[in-house]
């Protein structure tokens, strides 16, 4: 038989493509190389997008604009071939999560993290908007985190949309929910449409949950035309900057030169971004009349001086959602919980009793990470003083403490099964009224789907626990030493083995609140300590309880 031979590498222009990263609506983005260079975001054109010569010119005339933006918060464009045989643009390469995939993973972003990566973002769309074009994307999934900085992505390539082959009038292009509402009623775009883009965007890294909810796109449009969107789990630090930048009339939002100011100014009165629950916001009824002129963070972008300038007056037209035909003027809605937002967006509460002491006062122009690695290692302490619980408990009842811990696996896993199958269900089709009642009926069958990899994460985790056991005989431990560490080897072995992120995300729901302000943390600590100091003197002074049976296993092995 002949020997096979590797597949022909492919290449486009002077790029070999590596691997494929993503695909929309504009073309596909693959991990390409140069000969000799480092790696690079390609995106590769469609065909029906850029197609004749007109829109050729027309990406051309784009990217020279583009190619003068260098910030460090935007993958800027590092080469094009606008005339190729297939039309390319490469742009830096940033290995990281979207905001939208690290927010579902990790968790919103909080504290001075969250000031950081707002005044990022406000950045780089104001150096976007320092090349004389708009950004008209600015969401989740075109934000990627480089460590805990924002990098900006796809900006103004939405311009080559502009062609009636692709395009239809009275038809949208974007996501629901990050497009302002002067787009939805068919209006030009403006540096006041990045900045609503920019506020939900930033809400939705607060909150873990889009600021207009979820549905269908019609009623997600509905809700941004008439500005009801929900800031309840927002820090109220930034909860008035939101809302003023997320008002429905273009006229009343901050500039980005604002947004900025006011955010250094956070920073640099130390706020610690600490959420309070409020009511729903709903209409923009923030000014910002009373902010002072355009004030830029020394440091952060050398290359815009002054506002930002006027954009092109063309902008283009978006990709089909869904037509939208212009109702009246929205009303204004009041606060149903009597929060005076012009109030708060000119003095924030300073009543909040619920700052992390232990945290550090943060400008944005230089992050501080000390208060990253201070909440990690809480975090830390408290995960090893639970696993200390689950050893002592060994120590006294090892066989009670190895069913318990399998049973909770086991039903932590099928809930988090659940909760992610329910929330699935209310992204494709919305939330509806029987969305308990489908999850209880559901509930059966997510316990028994989750039955094999809990199996395996506990084969696994026993396994662990069989070195642990090996160890201590090797070691000659007593019998109470060498059942802590088997059963601290155990709970260890669950929270990080295979099919073990089903066991941490529900458990972070509870040690990521404990972590964050010290007070909590520290009475958390206490307790579990107390708990596992209670369950070692127990093993000491009565033995081991190996009910249900008699006599321990392996008698003699031990101790």
């Amino acid at each position: 038989m002949p020997r096979p031979t590797a597949p022909r590498a492919i290449t486009i222009g002077d790029y070999t493509l590596l691997a494929k990263l993503g695909e929309g609506g504009m073309g596909i983005v693959h991990l390409a190389r140069k000969a000799g260079g480092d790696r690079v975001a390609l995106k590769v054109l469609r065909p029906h997008i850029v197609g004749d010569d007109e829109a050729r010119a027309r990406l051309a005339r784009e990217v020279t604009s583009l190619s003068r933006i260098r910030s460090r918060w935007v993958a800027e464009i590092l080469d094009a071939d606008p005339w190729a045989p297939i039309p390319y643009v490469a742009t830096r390469y940033v290995p990281g999560l979207s905001l939208h995939d690290h927010v579902v993973e990790e968790g919103p972003i909080t504290g001075p993290d969250l000031l950081w990566f707002a005044t990022c973002l406000a950045e780089g769309v104001a150096s976007v908007h320092a090349a004389g074009v708009l950004h008209r994307d600015v969401k989740p999934s075109n934000v990627l985190l480089e460590g805990r900085t924002p990098i900006l992505i796809d900006f103004g390539l939405a311009r080559v949309a502009d062609d009636p082959k692709v395009t239809h009038t009275g038809w949208l292009l974007g996501t629901p929910g990050y497009l302002a509402p002067e787009i939805l009623y068919g209006d030009d775009a403006t540096t006041a449409s990045d900045v609503h883009s920019w506020a939900s965007t930033v809400a939705y890294a607060a909150m873990g949950r889009p600021p207009f909810g979820r549905g269908p796109s019609v009623a997600v449009m509905d809700r941004v035309r008439r500005g009801e969107h929900d800031l309840r789990d927002t820090p109220l630090a930034v909860r008035a900057l939101l809302s003023a930048a997320l008002d429905p009339e273009p006229a009343r939002r901050p500039s980005l030169g604002q947004v900025i100011a006011r955010l250094r100014d956070l920073a640099a009165n130390g706020e610690r971004c600490v959420t309070q629950r409020g009511g729903t916001q709903r209409g923009g009824t923030a000014r910002v009349a009373s902010l002072d002129p355009l004030t830029l963070p020394v440091g952060l972008v050398d290359e815009r001086v002054g506002p930002p300038p006027t954009p092109p007056p063309t902008p283009p037209p978006p990709l089909v959602l869904t037509q939208v035909d212009r109702p009246p003027a929205p009303p204004i809605w009041n606060d149903p919980d009597g929060w005076d937002v012009h109030a708060q967006w000119q003095q924030h509460d300073d009543t909040d009793t619920d700052d992390d002491p232990w945290a550090e006062p943060v400008t944005p122009a230089r992050p501080e990470p000390r208060l990253g690695v201070g909440e990690k290692l809480r975090r830390g302490v408290l995960l090893l003083a639970g696993s200390a619980v689950v050893g002592a408990a060994a120590a006294a009842y090892p066989w009670p403490s190895l069913a318990v811990v399998v049973v909770v696996v086991w039903l932590l896993r099928s809930g988090s099964l659940a909760a992610s199958a329910a929330g699935e269900r209310r992204r494709l089709r919305g939330p509806r009224w029987y969305d308990g009642a489908q999850l209880l009926l559901h509930a059966p069958w997510d316990l028994v789907r989750s039955v094999p990899v809990t199996v395996l994460l506990v084969l696994w985790s026993g396994g662990l626990a069989v070195s642990a056991a090996l160890l201590s005989y090797a070691a000659a431990a007593s019998q109470p030493v060498a059942l802590g560490m088997i059963g601290s080897a155990f709970a260890v072995a669950v929270w990080t083995g295979p099919g073990g992120s089903r066991v941490r995300a529900p458990l972070n729901r509870v040690v990521r609140p404990l972590a964050r302000p010290w007070r909590s943390w520290l009475v958390a600590v206490v307790v579990l300590v107390a708990l596992a100091l209670g369950g070692a003197l127990v093993a000491v002074q009565q033995g081991t309880t190996w009910m249900p049976g008699d006599d321990r296993p392996f008698a003699g092995s031990l101790g």
